[in-house]
């Protein structure tokens, strides 16, 4: 099992989910992506588990592999995650803290995913999961959300942001809140399932570029790199 590094702190650790071919999870990982995700919940890119058990067979062993269910029994996703051989679980449903719990207990890594400002978010730690993710209130509808709903809500060591994140705007992402991972899936398609490489290589230069400026930010507030809480020019207007 590949194990999922605590992250660097002039980097950031960047899933591309919603995987849904061999040639998309290996160019993927080819133009530096550091995890992988492949939905098992109804969703355009639903994925069989045995396909993506192939998938997973072929990738290299550092690659972190992840499975993001929703709502799914958590006996179902734990014997779909342990056969698969997934490094990670994410649960993107109203899973309660002790069905989380459940699945935390018998996987070697969980995310807890919460549409920005939800209420549970406040007793994250109740859920077991190593890292919180925080979504749009549409996940995989590539809307952003305002990204001052997630300041403050957990240590940013464990925080991965997602929700309409695309090579525009990662960067202002990562700049505000300085989380440990981001997580994109329609940012960086063609077309639903179906990756981008253009789109894909931009959205890692931009990641990594911002990470880095985030990295050595000044204590003080400058033109090229706002205090946070400030609004950026894509959050005006």
């Amino acid at each position: 099992m590949s194990p999922v590094p605590a992250g660097d702190t002039d980097s950031v650790f960047i899933k591309i989910c919603g995987i849904t071919s061999e040639s998309d999870a290996l160019l993927a990982v080819g133009l530096g992506a550091d995890a992988v995700g492949f939905v098992f919940a109804p969703s355009p890119r639903q994925m069989a588990a045995g396909t993506v058990a192939d998938i997973v067979k072929r990738l290299p062993h550092e690659t972190v592999t992840v499975g993001v269910f929703r709502d799914e029994a958590p006996q179902r996703v734990v014997e779909i995650a342990n056969r698969i051989g997934l490094d990670v679980v994410q649960l993107h449903g109203a899973e309660t803290a002790d069905q989380a719990r459940f699945v935390a207990e018998r996987v070697g890594c969980t995310i807890k995913a919460f549409p920005a400002g939800h209420r549970s978010i406040a007793r994250f730690d109740d859920y077991g999961a190593r890292f919180l993710l925080i979504d749009g209130a549409s996940p995989g509808s590539g809307e952003p959300f305002d990204w001052r709903l997630a300041e403050g809500v957990a240590d940013p060591s464990r925080l991965i942001v997602s929700g309409g994140l695309r090579a525009d705007n990662v960067g202002a992402a990562i700049a505000h809140l300085q989380p440990w991972g981001v997580d994109v899936s329609s940012g960086v398609e063609a077309s639903p399932g179906v990756k981008d490489p253009t789109k894909l290589r931009d959205f890692m230069n931009a990641a990594r570029t911002a990470a880095v400026i985030a990295a050595t930010r000044p204590d003080e507030p400058t033109a090229e790199h706002p205090a946070v809480g400030e609004p950026f020019d894509w959050q005006e207007g």
